[in-house]
C-alpha cells in the first residue's frame, strides 16, 4: 500500500502530475483569399422566341433543337392553300376595280360625268390593292424565320399543329449563345459588404473594379473562362430581401447552354490578415475560442471574433495578433492556467493536412 501511495504522482519524485508536452503554433498574417458561391440561372446574351404572326397549320418544321441557324434562315412554314385562294380572289377584284376606273377616265375627259365618279373608282382601286398586299404580306408570314443567329431551342409543335400569334408556347426560342449571362443574388448584407470593400465612388465605378468572377458548372467541374460582373439593380427586392447581380462569360464553346445552371463564386481577398488553424479552435455556447500560449508557458483562454471561415482556417478580427502562439491540437482538453512544454509546430502542417470537405 505504501509503494501504491507513493507511486501516484507521475513526476520526478511523486511531487504532482508531470508538465505536459503540447504542440504549439505561432500565429501569422497573410494575405488570403476565399470565395463565396450563389447559384446562377443562366440565358444567353439574346434569347428570341419565334412566334407564328398569322393563324395556321404547320406544314414543315425545317431545322432540329439545338441546330445552329442564321438570321432569316427558315425554320417553319404554314399552310397557305386558303391564303392562296383569298390572293387571287383580292387580284381579282384589283383587276375588276382597274377595269372600272379605265373605263370612266375618257367619259369624265368627255365631260359626259363628273370627277366623282372617278374619285370613288380610284378610291375603290386602291382599297383592292391594300387588301391584296395585306393577303400577300400573310403569304409571306406563312414562312417563318429566325430573328437572330444562334442555336435553336425545344420546339413544342410540330407537323399538323394549328398555332396563331396567341398560342401559349413559342414555337421555339432561338438563343445567341457566344456569351451568356449569369444571374444571381445576393442578400442585403452581403451587398452592402460586397460594395464597401470595393474601389470606386459610385456604383459605375465600382462595377469596373469588381474582380473577375468564376463558375462551377452543374457536373461541379470548373469552367475554363473567367467572367465579370456587369450589372448590379441597386435595388432590394422587398420580397426576398435580395439584390440581383448579372455577369457575362465568354462562351466560345457553346459549352454552356440557355437554361443552364451553376454556382458563381466571387473571390474575398484578406489582405495582411490574422489566421488561425481551424483545429487549433474549439467551440462553446456559440463562441469560437482558442488557447493563448503565455510567456510563462501557462494557457489562457481567448475568445475569437471570425471574420471568414476559408477552407481549415479561420480569418480573425479580434482576439488574436500576428506573432501570438497558440495550442496547435486539444484545446478543449485544457484549462485556464495550465502549464505546459511548448513544442513548435509547423502552421502549414494544420492548414494544409485536412481537407475539407465543405467549404
Amino acid at each position: 500500500m505504501l509503494f501504491a501511495f507513493t507511486s501516484c504522482g507521475s513526476g520526478p519524485h511523486g511531487q504532482g502530475p508531470r508538465t505536459p508536452s503540447i504542440p504549439v503554433v505561432q500565429i501569422p498574417a497573410r494575405d488570403i483569399t476565399g470565395e463565396t458561391g450563389y447559384p446562377v440561372r443562366i440565358e444567353g446574351i439574346v434569347n428570341a422566341d419565334v412566334r407564328a404572326k398569322i393563324a395556321g397549320y404547320i406544314t414543315q418544321v425545317l431545322v432540329d433543337e439545338g441546330a445552329r441557324v442564321q438570321e432569316g434562315q427558315p425554320l417553319f412554314r404554314l399552310e397557305t392553300r386558303t391564303l392562296s385562294e383569298d390572293a387571287q380572289a383580292a387580284q381579282a377584284n384589283v383587276d375588276a376595280a382597274q377595269v372600272a376606273v379605265d373605263q370612266l377616265q375618257p367619259l369624265v375627259a368627255k365631260h359626259i360625268i363628273g370627277p366623282s365618279q372617278l374619285e370613288a373608282a380610284k378610291a375603290k382601286l386602291a382599297q383592292a390593292k391594300a387588301d391584296h398586299k395585306s393577303i400577300t404580306a400573310n403569304i409571306g408570314y406563312a414562312s417563318i424565320n429566325s430573328p437572330i443567329s444562334g442555336y435553336v431551342g425545344r420546339i413544342p409543335y410540330r407537323q399538323g399543329s394549328l398555332v396563331d400569334p396567341s398560342s401559349p408556347l413559342p414555337l421555339t426560342t432561338v438563343s445567341n449563345t457566344s456569351e451568356v449571362y449569369a444571374y444571381f443574388s445576393m442578400n442585403e448584407a452581403d451587398y452592402i459588404d460586397f460594395l464597401q470593400h470595393t474601389p470606386g465612388g459610385t456604383l459605375g465605378e465600382k462595377i469596373t473594379h469588381f474582380p473577375d468572377v468564376k463558375l462551377v458548372m452543374a457536373n461541379d467541374e470548373a469552367y475554363a473562362h473567367a467572367g465579370k460582373i456587369t450589372t448590379v439593380t441597386a435595388q432590394v427586392d422587398p420580397g426576398t430581401g435580395t439584390v440581383s447581380f448579372r455577369a457575362t462569360f465568354p462562351n466560345p464553346e457553346h459549352l454552356i447552354a440557355y437554361g443552364s445552371s451553376g454556382t458563381l463564386l466571387i473571390p474575398r481577398l484578406h489582405k495582411a490578415a490574422v489566421v488561425v488553424p481551424s483545429a487549433s479552435t474549439y467551440e462553446q455556447q456559440g463562441l469560437t475560442y482558442a488557447f493563448r500560449v503565455l510567456k510563462d508557458s501557462t494557457v489562457t483562454p481567448v475568445i475569437l471574433q471570425v471574420a471568414d471561415r476559408i477552407g481549415n482556417t479561420l480569418v480573425v478580427r479580434s482576439g488574436l495578433a500576428a506573432g501570438d502562439a497558440i495550442v496547435a491540437e486539444g484545446a478543449g482538453k485544457l484549462h485556464d492556467k495550465d502549464k505546459i512544454i511548448p513544442v513548435p509546430r509547423a502552421f502549414s502542417s494544420l492548414t494544409d493536412s485536412i481537407k475539407p470537405i465543405f467549404q
